[in-house]
């Protein structure tokens, strides 16, 4: 049996394993280790005189792989950027934004589902997490919708497709892993976000606007705020926006140097809601829950993390990403074909299972084929097959499979947005709100159609930082 068999075997073994139940992090550093101690076996030719020789290396090698990889700097992200998002919450940031965004724009039809595709936006350029601004929101936006009369589905459903915005504009947690996994530059990754994020922000809107202007009885618009009472919503939300403005700056200064990297934007980032939560008078409880809330999910975030590169280390092993990435290019199609294709694997693939198992399990067989397509790390854009150069498409596939991701939490039978929102709203079945949700399915088919068909939407703004 030589390496890509091994890793052919190991890999299905994987996959069933998840299809059972098995919690990806679990299934994929058994996996992985399984894979080393057969790659090393079969060096030896399967002696079972060797098999504890290969144990033993198959142990070592899986063993360097947590702490070589996790105590990258780049991965200090992830607990800065929950933090920010849980902070925001416990300081009263997300209610202040939420009415802010509804006395300027819930005048329109399905104005409060708008005003909180929008909030979530917001919150979301704070907040790394789409799950806990998910959570947020359904304690906050659905009772204002649902005591102005909006269909009670259809309000669910706002609130879960508008909480995956989080995976894709910055803070991004699913960004941070992927420039981890394909080894890209973070800082390029987060600013990559910015625009596309908006941009769905904006299909949801017009989307709804859409559903409220048929069907009238499915979100009335709110009115009666005077200019006034719109002014004065706006300093409460101000926190935010420096946040916002703070880390921008730290990823890309349009006026010259950036004044740091994108975690010690973070980080400042955080001290900041830090002390705006002290100053609106956060209390030692609501502190210790918030901190408590950031290490659960980053711990769950750094599990899943450490398990799949164990099985990343075997991929390398068995050098089944090159094999893939060789057969992908030997197709006799063309190349944005095939990327379609991919992206459609994903959408099936997400039904299955969470955004980052999703992501960390297939990007290091997907990615090195996707580059392969275009012609490669260092090619060209003139002679590249999407018409940019390698390190420009490695940032188009990224935020091309994040807003996959984004699709994935809110698609049946798996969508973890739909489910946090079921659970925080016990007057909501988790039927409710997938129905809910199923007109957004359209809306984020648009967004990925024209993300693929117009490059330059993601690419315009990291273009800018050279």
């Amino acid at each position: 049996m030589d390496p890509i068999d091994i890793g052919l075997w190991v890999t299905g073994g994987m996959l069933v394993m998840v299809v059972l139940g098995m919690r990806v992090a679990f299934a994929a550093g058994l996996a992985g280790f399984v894979g080393l101690v057969l790659i090393f076996w079969s060096k030896r030719q399967f002696g079972m005189e060797h098999l504890g020789w290969a144990l033993t290396v198959g142990v070592k090698t899986a063993g360097q792989v947590p702490h070589s990889k996790v105590s990258s700097q780049a991965l200090s992200l992830i607990p800065t950027f929950i933090l920010i998002g849980y902070l925001a919450y416990y300081a009263g940031l997300t209610r202040a934004l939420f009415e802010a965004a509804k006395r300027w724009i819930a005048w329109l039809p399905g104005g409060l589902a708008v005003s909180t595709v929008f909030a979530t936006a917001g919150f979301a350029a704070v907040s790394g997490a789409s799950v806990a601004t998910a959570a947020v929101f359904a304690r906050i936006a659905i009772p204002e919708m649902l005591k102005i009369g909006y269909n009670k589905p259809f309000a669910a459903g706002v609130v879960a497709a508008g909480g995956t915005l989080a995976s894709l504009i910055p803070p991004s947690a699913i960004l941070v892993i992927y420039a981890i996994i394909v080894e890209q530059d973070v800082g390029k990754l987060l600013l990559a976000g910015f625009v596309p994020g908006a941009f769905s922000a904006l299909v949801y809107a017009t989307l709804i606007v859409g559903i409220a202007v048929i069907f009238k009885s499915v979100g009335p618009p709110v009115t009666g705020f005077t200019w006034g009472q719109r002014f004065a919503s706006l300093p409460a939300a101000l926190p935010i926006v420096a946040v916002v403005v703070i880390i921008i700056f730290f990823v890309y200064n349009p006026f010259g140097d950036a004044w740091g990297t994108p975690t010690e934007g973070g980080a400042i980032g955080a001290f900041i809601v830090l002390l705006m939560a002290l100053w609106r008078g956060m209390r030692w409880t609501e502190l210790k829950s918030a901190l408590i809330e950031t290490a659960k999910l980053t711990v769950m975030i750094f599990t899943i993390i450490w398990g799949v590169l164990i099985y990343v280390r075997f991929l390398g092993f068995a050098d089944l990403p090159g094999a893939f990435a060789d057969w992908i290019t030997s197709l006799e199609m063309s190349p944005m074909l095939i990327l379609v294709c991919i992206l459609l694997a994903y959408a099936v693939l997400g039904m299955f299972m969470d955004a980052i198992g999703m992501l960390l399990l297939t990007l290091p067989v997907v990615y090195p084929a996707v580059m392969a397509l275009n012609g490669g790390e260092t090619v060209s854009a003139a002679d590249s097959a999407f018409g940019m150069s390698g390190p420009m498409c490695a940032i188009w596939f990224g935020i091309l499979v994040v807003k996959m991701a984004e699709f994935c939490l809110i698609t049946p039978p798996i969508g973890l947005n739909c489910f946090v929102v079921a659970g925080v709203r016990p007057d909501l079945t988790v039927q409710d709100v997938f129905k809910g949700v199923t007109p957004f399915f359209i809306a984020d088919a648009v967004t990925i159609a024209l993300l693929v068909a117009f490059p330059a939407i993601v690419l315009w703004l990291p273009s800018l930082a050279g």
